[in-house]
């Protein structure tokens, strides 16, 4: 099991993109940290509503732009979604005590990682998200773990 593996995969549409999360969604345990990149309007959010429904959350999923983070239980997981990208400085990740949750006993999703670079904890998982011309999307996967490399196993298309 190789790390930094990755996986390139079309998304056609929303329905893709769900699809993915929900694959991805039984991989998850207490301290995963996935970063999702991408530009605005990527799908980043989209994904995250669609893990959570993927574990059986049935409320609102709301963007964590201005609170920076929205904390959610489900299935026995502690799930934190972060969106850093009003930040001005890397500075205000400590600033906002945003250090504490990344404890390991919870599941970090973060948009927008680079704006608390150097500070947010490496990744286990990198998911970015391009549109494309035709208005579909690319995933590209990336694992820095033994345990995301797994998953991605799991993930992959057979051939």
């Amino acid at each position: 099991m190789s790390l930094h593996r990755e996986l390139l995969l079309p998304l056609a549409d929303e329905a893709a993109t769900a699809a993915l999360a929900q694959r991805l969604a039984p991989c998850l345990a207490p301290g995963w940290v996935i970063h999702l990149v991408g530009p605005l309007g990527a799908g980043k959010t989209t994904f995250v509503r669609a893990m959570l429904r993927a574990l059986g959350h049935t409320g609102p999923v709301k963007s964590p732009t201005y609170g920076l983070v929205e904390p959610y239980t489900v299935s026995g997981l502690n799930l934190y979604h972060f969106d850093f990208y009003r930040f001005a400085t890397p500075e205000e990740f400590f600033g906002a005590g945003l250090d504490e949750y990344f404890d390991g006993t919870g599941v970090c999703l973060v948009e927008w990682p680079e704006k608390a670079a150097p500070h947010t904890p490496a990744p286990d998982l990198t998911l970015a998200l391009a549109p494309r011309p035709d208005g579909s999307r690319e995933a590209r996967l990336t694992a820095s773990t033994p345990r995301a490399s797994e998953c991605l196993d799991r993930l992959a298309p057979s051939r």
